[in-house]
């Protein structure tokens, strides 16, 4: 049976590693072992923050309705729970997004949903 021989196949599995590794700071970059253990918690942290961006997202939408809905005197939660009274059906982040720049139609919605 021929010997075969693994420079190739090991070559090109270093480059892929290397290449994913690219950003990172010190020998990370540069060196297999330590680019392996970057990589992995490159992909760990990617895992995990695709999840968290969902909830970041979510925060910030209210934070943005909340601040609208104060400057027209009335409660994020009085808001919320009269638009859900009224049979208003936007979500959070298309009222977030009218809320930031559109604040006369944010008001004419305010307006409707105390009627």
């Amino acid at each position: 049976m021929a010997r075969v021989k693994r420079g190739v196949t090991k070559h090109a599995r270093h480059k892929k590693i290397l290449s994913a590794a690219k950003g990172a700071r010190g020998r990370q970059k540069n060196t297999f072992r330590a680019a392996i253990q970057r990589v992995e918690k490159n992909r760990q942290y990617a895992y995990r923050d695709r999840r968290n961006k969902k909830r970041d997202f979510r925060k910030l939408w209210i934070l943005r309705i909340n601040a609208s809905c104060r400057n027209h005197n009335i409660k994020y939660s009085e808001f919320m729970h009269l638009l859900q009274k009224n049979n208003i059906e936007m979500d959070r982040k298309l009222l977030a997004h009218i809320a930031f720049h559109e604040p006369t139609t944010f008001k004419s919605i305010v307006d409707q949903v105390r009627k």
